[in-house]
């Protein structure tokens, strides 16, 4: 276990989180049902909107992966090249993860909210949306962070969100406003976490 030092510079959540980063190719080799089981659960314990937990976690292995490489590959000809190579090489990473994890939003935040909130219809459909993309967002950190302290590698691919309904339907999840796509696996050669830009470049302080 890593020492804490005052200003929290050696507590291993914060290592864990210096230490993520994407990994697209895999090796050949399966992620333990255990050690899913406690990525899964990880991201299950993320804060959401009135704790409505209103997400799905679909994993995927086998002929059903192969399924959604096809689906992917076959849809890359639909679009403009730069899209086109992206969305090729997301299907490149799926088909090489021994399996993938599927994060999709329920909808049950955006249904209900109304009757949480007495306010215009409209208002409330955008504001719980946003909840419920929060809430999804903050589901797939901590699987993101749930793997790589367990030293399992990830990549968030974020270019299916071009192609999110054809996805959502060939999962059988109704169309929703949040859909990622997350191949698990290990490794297949070694990394490191992009240089970051300095805090003094984004961060401003306001006292008075």
């Amino acid at each position: 276990m890593a020492e804490t030092g005052t200003d929290g510079s050696m507590n291993e959540t914060l290592q864990t989180i210096a230490r993520r980063h994407s990994v697209r190719t895999f090796t050949p080799d399966d992620v333990p049902a255990s050690v899913l089981a406690a990525v899964l659960e990880a991201a299950n314990q993320a804060p959401s909107a009135h704790n409505q937990q209103s997400w799905r976690f679909i994993v995927l292995r086998g002929s059903k992966k192969e399924g959604l490489t096809k689906l992917i590959s076959a849809r890359a000809a639909d679009f403009p090249r730069p899209s086109s190579a992206l969305l090729r090489m997301a299907a490149r990473s799926i088909a090489g993860a021994p399996v993938v994890i599927a994060v999709a939003n329920t909808g049950e935040l955006i249904r209900h909210g109304t009757e949480l909130f007495q306010v215009d219809k409209g208002t409330a459909q955008d504001f719980f949306r946003t909840m419920e993309i929060q809430s999804s967002a903050a589901a797939v950190e901590n699987l993101l962070l749930a793997a790589t302290s367990l030293g399992v590698a990830t990549v968030w691919l974020g270019i299916l969100y071009l192609v999110k309904d054809d996805i959502l339907r060939f999962l059988g999840e109704p169309t929703g406003e949040f859909m990622a796509v997350i191949p698990v696996g290990y490794a297949a050669r070694p990394g490191a976490s992009p240089k970051k830009r300095p805090l003094t470049a984004i961060v401003r302080h306001i006292e008075s």
